[in-house]
């Protein structure tokens, strides 16, 4: 049977390798003694706010709910997304012409390379990056031009790193501050940068911006800050993260009307939209619940400050994250040598503890493992006393 070269391309995903990893032990006997406590994935387990669950609950009785359901019918969700906007960035938007709902932010920063891009045309790419801003590059026929991101430059997108020729090839940009997997805040001037550089080659940039409300230092970034976004911008924001619903796959756009219109068309060949009852639930969360992913900010610092404080009494050196959730851990010294898939593989084994492998992320993340804040300080606490035992062990 033939399969596209497009999914060769593509490869197994990292998510999906890490899953077929945690079968497999779960089906072995170590995890018997040591339950798999999965870190691996930022499904958040703080809960969502009541009054979107009720929201939900009540509108489900509703038949319109189990209905499908098309644009036009998304109105009262996009009011409230341009709702929110104004509330949250002081910025008026139409939600009409600049607001689309979508199947969570990935499907919007996935699909968006096919709306304009042709095949053969270049895409800006971070690296590393969510694996959603490759793949949809990729899926689209285009190429992606990779721009590492490193370390001693803070995680900053260096734009000098690419010459005139191929900066002038660009026709899309895609960033995400604050940015997964680094989980680095970021900060105003990055995004305008970008903008200003997309204006430069008539190119359009896409901020993935999911986690707009889960910055533990500083004021994460937002497009929609930008000068000139309505003439070649378009960003992504979710309530999977800052309210708790990733399972819902709630999200929206809010761009340039043409780069709204050009995603609307795709998404019409591609799905309909979420029940109105799941609508329902995220207008209440915009409209009544605002201030919920503040909330949980002092949670997840607790988390970042409790496993940081651990892990570095292993000996394991572990950078202050600004950005809740994740936190990016350069590799032990004694598991350097296996690089970082391996590495991860390698600790799930001995100590049960499932992690992201940096490298899944993109060739620049090799060397890092992501640690997703999605439990609480007592198995965090466990996570970390496995991964000691586990490292105390190793020898190469």
């Amino acid at each position: 049977m033939p399969i596209s070269e497009r999914l060769q391309q593509l490869g197994s995903g990292v998510f999906a390798r890490v899953d077929a990893s945690k079968r497999d032990y779960r089906r072995s006997e170590a995890a018997a003694q040591l339950p798999l406590i999965d870190l691996s994935l930022g499904s958040p387990d703080l809960p969502p706010p009541p009054v979107a669950l009720e929201a939900m609950a009540a509108a489900l009785l509703r038949p319109v709910s189990s209905s499908y359901c098309l644009h036009a019918a998304t109105a009262p969700f996009r009011e409230a997304a341009a709702g929110w906007v104004q509330r949250r960035f002081g910025v008026e938007v139409d939600p009409q012409r600049e607001v689309l709902l979508l199947v969570g932010s990935q499907e919007g920063t996935a699909h968006l390379p096919l709306a304009v891009l042709n095949p053969g045309e270049r895409a800006l790419v971070l690296d590393p990056c969510y694996p959603s801003h490759a793949g949809g590059v990729l899926l689209a026929g285009a190429l992606p031009q990779l721009l590492p991101l490193r370390a001693a430059d803070g995680w900053r997108p260096v734009f000098e790193q690419l010459s005139a020729e191929q900066q002038s090839q660009l026709r899309l940009l895609v960033l995400g501050y604050p940015h997964n997997p680094t989980a680095t805040t970021g900060c105003q001037e990055w995004v305008d940068e970008a903008l200003a550089l997309a204006a430069r080659c008539g190119a359009v940039l896409a901020h993935d911006n999911p986690y707009v409300d889960l910055a533990l230092a500083g004021e994460a970034p937002a497009l929609l800050r930008s000068p000139g976004w309505r003439s070649h911008g378009i960003e992504f924001f979710s309530l999977s993260k800052g309210w708790g619903l990733a399972g819902f796959r709630l999200a929206f756009a809010v761009g340039a009307p043409h780069l709204i219109e050009a995603l609307a068309k795709v998404k019409g060949v591609v799905d309909f939209n979420q029940s109105l009852a799941l609508q329902a639930g995220a207008i209440a969360a915009l409209e009544q619940a605002m201030d919920w992913p503040a909330r949980l900010l002092e949670q997840y610092r607790q988390r970042h400050d409790l496993m940081q404080r651990s892990l570095q009494s292993l000996g394991w050196e572990v950078p202050s994250s600004s950005m809740a959730l994740y936190q990016w851990l350069p590799l032990p010294e004694p598991l350097r040598p296996l690089g970082s898939e391996a590495a991860a593989r390698w600790l799930l084994e001995r100590s049960g503890v499932a992690l992201t492998p940096g490298v899944g992320f993109g060739a620049a993340g090799e060397g890092w493992l992501r640690l997703a804040l999605v439990s609480g300080a007592e198995t965090l606490q466990t996570a970390s006393e496995r991964l000691g035992r586990a490292l105390r062990q190793a020898e190469f």
